[in-house]
């Protein structure tokens, strides 16, 4: 007797929400969240705000220097103000975790990579805000910049590069790390420590060598000399890093080092997301 084979039923697969959609519903919904506590937008905004319209003027006068000491402590507080912007931001994703809709999203028929996106997107957006708000406060109060258009954009890729990198390490702590207290406990030493190392207040030249190195090593280093490059025209940081005489090259090799920062830390905190969301 000749037995038919019947096929095999074929499994239903979830309808997938359009990525687009998906990014574009998930970044309104952290916006919306952001929004109703709006210290996490301004309270960040408050200490580079200080350096730049206090301190940096008060550092002038106090080493006898010239304002373009003043505009090169005003760059250096961008430093400063991205990193904190990122990993502040990595907070409200631990609140997601433990008592907010996180789980419901990850039942949802979207990739859960999607989730870290959004995340960023709205960390970006908010740093964006924040470091317009800081230049146009340096304007104000007097500090010049000497941006062409070229510079304005080297600016924006090193600070949109820097922002994205550091998102990516306040993602994965919060994936590894289960409490508030402690991922707050750990902040500082990975968004304020490296700032002081940077060159954000004195060349990296004037750091015993073995400090330089280090920073020679930090994205944060290459961020402030390519941002003081763009806009302020001053290709010291750059040369204090690689030695070279062509600016343009420099900063083109600091930007690929950010840029590789940024892309193997980001599939670093999509690893770590998703073998959190698995727990």
């Amino acid at each position: 007797m000749t037995t038919i084979a019947q096929p095999l039923p074929l499994r239903r697969r979830l309808p997938t929400t359009p990525t687009l959609s998906a990014i574009a519903t998930l970044v309104r919904r952290r916006l919306q969240l952001t929004l109703r506590t709006p210290r996490e937008l301004f309270v960040p905004l408050l200490t580079p705000i200080l350096f730049a319209l206090v301190i940096a003027p008060a550092l002038r006068e106090a080493l006898h220097t010239g304002a373009s000491y003043e505009a090169y402590v005003a760059l250096g507080t961008v430093g400063l103000l991205i990193p904190l912007n990122a990993m502040l931001s990595g907070i409200g994703v631990i609140v997601d975790r433990d008592s907010g809709a996180q789980r419901e999203l990850l039942a949802a028929p979207i990739p859960r990579p999607l989730l870290v996106v959004a995340n960023l997107v709205v960390a970006l957006t908010i740093g964006a805000l924040q470091v317009v708000t800081l230049i146009a406060a340096a304007l104000a109060r007097g500090i010049a910049f000497d941006a062409s258009g070229s510079g304005v954009l080297w600016f924006g890729a090193a600070a949109l590069l820097l922002g994205i990198a550091m998102y990516a390490v306040a993602e994965t702590l919060a994936a590894r790390v289960p409490r508030q207290e402690e991922y707050i406990g750990r902040l500082p030493a990975i968004a304020i420590v490296p700032w002081f190392l940077a060159g954000s207040l004195f060349p990296i030249g004037a750091m015993p060598a073995w400090l330089t190195f280090i920073a020679k090593l930090l994205p944060l280093t290459h961020a402030l000399a390519v941002m003081r490059y763009g806009l302020l025209g001053d290709s010291s940081g750059l040369h204090g890093i690689w030695g070279m005489t062509d600016p343009t090259a420099m900063a083109a090799l600091s930007v690929a080092v950010i840029g590789a920062f940024a892309v193997a830390l980001s599939a670093l905190a999509v690893r770590s997301f998703a073998r959190a969301a698995i727990k």
